[in-house]
């Protein structure tokens, strides 16, 4: 059988027979690859250990007609064992690899921005450089954005006028001027759209500045955005604490 190597982020796993393990990846090289892990589930497994969510790994796969098969898994790093601490840490990277999981689809093509994204954030919950909730909104906007929901947070969406506007709507995908203003539009503080496009941007210096009511503002418009473009609620989302940080 044809091989290849991939390095790659465990989103999740679930059981196969009495010892095997289904293991969901997104990979560097291939996108989003489902591949058996044999015998993984036994004490003596040698590499059960590296094939836990959120370890990142570098495996060696092996083609199969339905299902690819891992043979081998050196650990890169193990995010894993330092979130599972924090339960604020653990829930927000919950909803990372899920959000992933969903955004990705599975055909073998290249997701290198996408894995990227997901590895650098979850580097970043494990130092505590920024707070956990801005660096998972950041994430969400980011992952959204490179699937092609970005939304339009610097002008009307309908009629393309520039500046910060006074209205923001989910399902029409951004902000809207007084003109074009729709049922069950919000009107956020002209502040968290300036945090919205800070996390959009990467621009941390004003991120980190800002204020607890904004961030909880954008926490809730974040949500709904990506609850509606996913179609279905993520599971792991209504988990995160977001008032611990």
């Amino acid at each position: 059988m044809p091989s290849y190597r991939a390095e790659a982020i465990v989103l999740r796993t679930h059981k196969l027979g009495e010892a095997d393990r289904i293991i969901t990846l997104l990979t560097r090289e291939r996108g989003k690859v489902r591949a058996v892990a044999k015998g993984v589930r036994r004490t003596k497994s040698k590499f059960g250990a590296r094939l836990e969510p959120f370890s990142r790994v570098d495996l060696l796969v092996y083609e199969g007609k339905s299902l690819d098969i891992i043979t081998q898994a050196e650990s890169l790093n193990a995010y894993g064992q330092d979130l599972a601490l924090d339960y604020t840490l653990w829930t927000a990277g919950q909803t990372m690899l899920e959000t992933a999981d969903r955004l990705t689809p599975e055909d073998s093509i290249s997701a290198e921005s996408q894995y990227l994204l997901l590895v650098g954030a979850l580097r970043t919950l494990v130092t505590g450089e920024h707070a956990s909730s801005l660096v998972l909104d950041a994430f969400l906007l980011r992952s959204l954005s490179m699937a092609g929901y970005s939304p339009t947070l610097s002008a009307c969406v309908i009629c393309g006028v520039a500046g910060t506007q006074p209205f923001f709507h989910v399902s029409t995908g951004g902000a809207l001027c007084v003109e074009h203003r729709v049922p069950g539009s919000v009107a956020p503080r002209p502040e968290s759209f300036e945090l919205m496009q800070a996390l959009m941007s990467g621009d941390w210096e004003v991120a980190d500045a800002s204020a607890g009511k904004d961030r909880n503002e954008v926490s809730g418009l974040v949500a709904a955005y990506v609850q509606w473009h996913l179609e279905r609620g993520l599971r792991s989302l209504p988990l995160v604490d977001r008032q611990a940080t």
